[in-house]
């Protein structure tokens, strides 16, 4: 899965737009008419950005981490501030690209695995030309 290689930068939060919300959760089974209000508007930007400085976006393009929800076209929200810790999925630079992979730890090795089965792992003790750029905090896609 390679990802744009252009981050998209943020607005600044002066440019913050509140929207409206509707009750604080949605009933997945039958509606509740309790829930017919709306209340005081949310900032996306506070509910997705907590380092603004250090935070992108960024474009998935690819496949190979599709059974973690990341599909071809999402946007990624990317934290370069977080540590890329084991278990947690990354936006690392291999060969000069950026790639999207969960970061593992399997025998005592990290390593950056796809999540999807026809990708394979690759063992970072490989190469040196592997940096971990930063670390994917949401992903926004279309229903």
């Amino acid at each position: 899965m390679d990802i744009q290689h252009r981050p998209l930068p943020l607005r600044s939060r002066r440019d913050s737009l509140r929207l409206p919300v509707a009750g604080e959760h949605v009933a997945a089974g039958f509606p509740s008419p309790a829930d017919d209000y709306i209340e005081v508007g949310i900032d996306l930007n506070e509910q997705l950005i907590r380092h603004p400085t250090s935070t992108f976006f960024l474009r998935v393009s690819g496949h190979s981490m599709t059974d973690a929800g990341i599909h071809d076209g999402d946007l990624l929200v990317v934290d370069r501030s977080l540590d890329p810790r084991p278990g947690r999925i990354v936006v690392a630079v291999l060969d000069g690209a950026f790639t999207l992979k969960r970061l593992t730890r399997h025998q005592g090795r990290l390593r950056l695995e796809a999540a999807h089965p026809d990708y394979p792992p690759f063992e970072l003790h490989n190469t040196g030309d592997v940096q971990i750029w930063g670390v994917a905090i949401h992903v926004i896609h279309p229903l």
